[in-house]
């Protein structure tokens, strides 16, 4: 196994890595960074956890070090393009972190906060601009930020760009950076929106690619639990009391299912924070803070906001709701075991949830194991499990009677219809 030393960074970076405590890099970085340090373009194919932020900040500080110039006014030598407010402060972050013994530059940029900062500190230019796309966006139609000089550009989390919306937007900026870059791509899968874009902003690139898409850490050991929907806030309650969570993040999949969670929590005395996109930008990250200094033991969160949450030393993760995307359950489970830690998925399946929990199988190729020794286990939904034509002849069931169900809800409204008419 290399060590850092071997990869043929700098000796600041070294140093840096070193005052940090890493001495092995983690399988993408020992891939990527030799190829990226040469100059070629890189497609890292790698799922949430494995160190991908190290793959492309230690490569840009390297090769601006090289080459070191000052940038000219409101312009950026390297773009790091992220999907979330969250992801980008802690690309920053790492910046921070490695580059302590450099003395270049640069800044982040997101919405959901006031821009002037942001304008001011463009303003004499930086060597580094990590920025989410629709801000970016916006600085760049006022004229506060230029992109004539990018040498290098990181497109993080293609897949969730994809998700979100956010890739014709990205599109636009690509079209606004110099065709002669290095460009980094990176995404935990591959659907072939994906391919398609990474053909056409990737020159000659070399592919890095760390397991299969869609599959799941090998130290995570997942739990499937059958409960009643109506059950599952007590299931909860349980889980947290019967085993050792030190620290849990538990996904819902709505905004209001989060915050109803986490009060529910917070009412029997556990140290708990929701995380959503309806939260304000300074309390996310104060919940995050909080989660990430011990302060806060549980924090729930939709698929959204969890892209920026990159701690160490999760212990559990909780599908409160499984996601009805089977690629989210594997960026949902990877949030734990990451550094080589070990880690547990517990997911809750509802009777309308089973359809999702067969969807996940597939894809991850595996079976999840039950757990059925807690006090709401449901053997009703443990069979429809077992047999997937069950939870057709259900769905196809509930579709009738919902139609026949519109039909009376249609004749009851002519109804209250006609008794006002006489009223009136």
């Amino acid at each position: 196994m290399k060590s850092f030393f071997d990869l043929g960074l700098i000796e600041p970076l070294n140093r840096a890595v070193k005052a940090e405590g890493y001495t092995t890099p983690t399988p993408v970085q020992a891939a990527a960074i030799p190829i990226a340090l040469r100059g070629t373009d890189v497609l890292g194919v790698a799922q949430t956890g494995t160190g991908k932020t190290a793959a492309f900040t230690l490569p840009i500080l390297d090769r601006l070090d090289e080459n070191s110039r000052w940038p000219s006014p409101k312009c950026a030598r390297s773009l790091i393009l992220t999907p979330t407010r969250e992801l980008a402060i802690q690309i920053g972050e790492s910046l921070d972190t490695y580059g302590r013994f450099m003395s270049q530059s640069h800044t982040v940029i997101f919405g959901g906060v006031g821009q002037q900062p942001q304008v001011n500190k463009m303003r004499r230019g930086v060597d580094t601009l990590v920025a989410t796309p629709g801000r970016l966006l916006d600085l760049m139609n006022q004229g506060h930020v230029k992109l004539d000089e990018v040498e290098i550009f990181v497109l993080d989390e293609a897949d969730r760009m994809l998700d979100m919306g956010f890739i014709h937007d990205v599109r636009k900026i690509v079209d606004r950076i110099p065709t002669k870059r290095q460009t980094l791509l990176f995404s935990a899968t591959m659907p072939d929106a994906i391919t398609r874009f990474a053909e056409q902003v990737l020159d000659h690139y070399e592919r890095v690619e760390i397991r299969p898409a869609a599959t799941t850490a090998d130290r995570i050991e997942q739990r499937v639990l059958f409960v009643d929907k109506r059950d599952k806030r007590n299931l909860l309650h349980d889980l947290y009391n019967d085993i050792d969570m030190e620290r849990a993040i538990v996904f819902t999949r709505t905004k209001h299912g989060a915050n109803r969670v986490a009060k529910y929590l917070s009412q029997r005395g556990i140290n708990c924070e929701a995380i959503h996109g309806n939260k304000s930008q300074t309390a996310r990250q104060k919940a995050l803070a909080g989660f990430k200094a011990g302060r806060v033991n549980v924090l729930v969160a939709t698929d959204i906001a969890s892209r920026g949450i990159d701690v160490d030393d999760v212990t559990h993760v909780v599908n409160f709701d499984l996601p009805n995307e089977p690629e989210s359950y594997v960026h949902r489970i990877g949030r734990t075991a990451r550094a080589g830690a070990d880690g547990f998925a517990y997911s809750f399946c509802d009777a309308d949830e089973v359809a999702y929990l067969h969807a996940i199988e597939r894809v991850i190729r595996q079976k999840v194991e039950i757990h059925g020794a807690h006090e709401f286990h449901s053997d009703r939904i443990a069979r429809m499990h077992a047999n997937p034509s069950s939870v057709k002849s259900r769905k196809n069931g509930r579709s009738r009677a919902g139609r026949q169900g519109g039909s009376q809800r249609s004749g009851s409204n002519q109804n209250r219809n006609q008794r006002s008419r006489r009223r009136r």
